[in-house]
């Protein structure tokens, strides 16, 4: 119930204060716009609260748990190996309230006003916000920035919070009182493959049920076989090409009925974490009144400065076309920031944005697969470099994977690369760039690396490229 009303003219208004909102807001302060932020919920959104950052958290844990139990082959033993979870998630939850904190002090010591409360167009350059007292503020922008982000996908017979809480999304498998001693995760994603093999390394009997033929199908297949191999020695289950028909609640926990080549057959688990993806938070805010135009999926779209189809509306982020990373929004936060300040050249011209799995081993990639080169008509070249080989990885006892790039054997063009294993998460930053700037596979090979260190499997991969290998025999 609205209780008062006031209005106000703006000059630039932000919806959301994720990783795309919070950039935005402080890059147009510092080009001199009056920005308001409006957040509903906690600054730093679905990343740095209950994405990205908690999860990493986790997986660094579960990382060095998974060290310490296999650590007899160098030599070290780790005896009585326990884990105080509620301690766990204490910390977890500290990194989180030290990132989140640093976001409002940046936003406020750059002059950006933060609101609390829902914010919706009432028309093409007016939001009305509700805040928590009922109040309601009527703003009159120049100009405004959706970055509304997105929220997770139920699955029909999943619904979350469903069975007394025991229907997950990876929101509250993030924040669990208690470790769970049976797991099952539905969808073998990204966010599944992370958070199933990070609960496994912790003491979680984990099943992951895939749809696809085979776990993480957005990426190449050689690319996922170190992988699912890893996680098989950590004890997943892993049902591929099998669906999830329903869940129902049992006196010994939540029984989930899943369908596979071999039949139907039943898990039980004390929760089922849902990961079948994301849709964009689109769907309450008024676009039509503003003008905007959405597409059937419910998402926006934008040109190349990140405008939308209405006159001084922009978007970004999980709301706009492209994969739904954190990295993409805060990149097109800067460009639709610099777009309203009318700097020159303010566009979204990304060649490069990497996209990266943390799991073990960790996989990575960035610009075109050699089947997309090949569909875009180059004539492909490739030169890969196993970990086996490299120096590094043995000293890490992480011998498992390799880098690959994909280059025009016409004229040396990189032109995409992928990696899996070890640091495969900072190494594609290199690859990034040199994909940005349209670097020739030579300048990899001719750019002396520090040795020994993971970023030398590049330069290894681009003399393999180039027909010199020095670390590999010639194929």
């Amino acid at each position: 119930m609205v209780v008062g009303e006031t209005t106000i003219d703006a000059d630039v208004v932000v919806i959301g204060g994720g990783p795309g909102g919070y950039v935005a807001a402080i890059r147009a302060a510092r080009l001199g716009r009056k920005v308001t932020l409006i957040e509903r919920e906690a600054l730093g959104g679905v990343c740095l609260n209950v994405g990205c950052i908690p999860s990493k958290a986790l997986i660094a844990v579960a990382h060095d748990v998974r060290r310490l139990r296999e650590g007899a082959a160098f030599g070290l033993a780790a005896r009585e190996l326990s884990l105080d979870f509620p301690r766990l998630m204490a910390w977890k939850a500290d990194v989180v309230r030290t990132l989140t904190g640093g976001v409002e002090r940046l936003l406020r010591g750059n002059g950006v006003e933060i609101v609390r409360g829902e914010a919706f167009f009432r028309g093409p350059r007016e939001i009305r916000v509700i805040e928590a007292g009922g109040e309601a503020i009527n703003y009159r922008f120049r100009a405004a920035i959706v970055a509304t982000g997105s929220r997770p996908i139920e699955l029909p017979g999943f619904p979350f919070g469903g069975l007394a809480g025991r229907i997950l999304s990876s929101t509250e498998a993030l924040s669990l009182p208690a470790l769970p001693e049976r797991l099952v995760v539905i969808g073998g994603g990204y966010i599944g493959i992370e958070l199933g093999q990070a609960y496994a390394r912790i003491g979680s009997r984990v099943t992951i049920v895939e749809g696809a033929e085979r776990i993480l199908p957005a990426f190449e297949a050689d690319l996922v076989r170190p992988v699912k191999r890893r996680l098989q020695a950590d004890g997943v289950t892993v049902l591929e090409g099998a669906r999830a028909l329903g869940a129902e609640a049992g006196p010994d926990g939540v029984h989930v009925r899943v369908e596979t080549a071999e039949g139907e057959r039943t898990l039980t688990a004390d929760y089922v974490l849902v990961t079948v993806g994301r849709r964009p938070n689109t769907d309450d805010l008024g676009l039509d009144a503003a003008g905007v135009r959405v597409d059937g999926r419910g998402f926006v779209a934008v040109d190349r400065r990140m405008a939308t189809s209405a006159d001084g509306i922009f978007a970004i982020g999980d709301v706009v076309p492209g994969p739904a990373l954190a990295h993409k929004a805060s990149a097109e936060g800067k460009v639709a920031a610099e777009a309203i300040a009318g700097v020159a050249g303010a566009e979204a011209d990304f060649r490069a944005v990497p996209t990266v799995v943390y799991s073990d081993p960790e996989v990575a990639t960035v610009g075109m697969t050699a089947a997309e080169a090949e569909a875009a008509g180059h004539r492909v070249k490739g030169g890969t470099f196993p970990l086996a080989a490299s120096g590094r990885a043995l000293t890490l006892g992480e011998k498992e994977g390799f880098i690959r790039l994909v280059g025009d054997a016409e004229t040396g063009a990189l032109l995409g690369a992928q990696a899996v294993g070890p640091g495969a998460s900072e190494v594609i930053a290199e690859l990034a760039l040199a994909v940005e700037m349209g670097a020739q596979v030579e300048d990899l090979a001719l750019t002396v690396h520090a040795h020994p260190t993971l970023s030398e499997a590049v330069m290894e991969a681009a003399e393999v490229f180039l027909g010199k290998p020095v670390h590999v025999l010639r194929g």
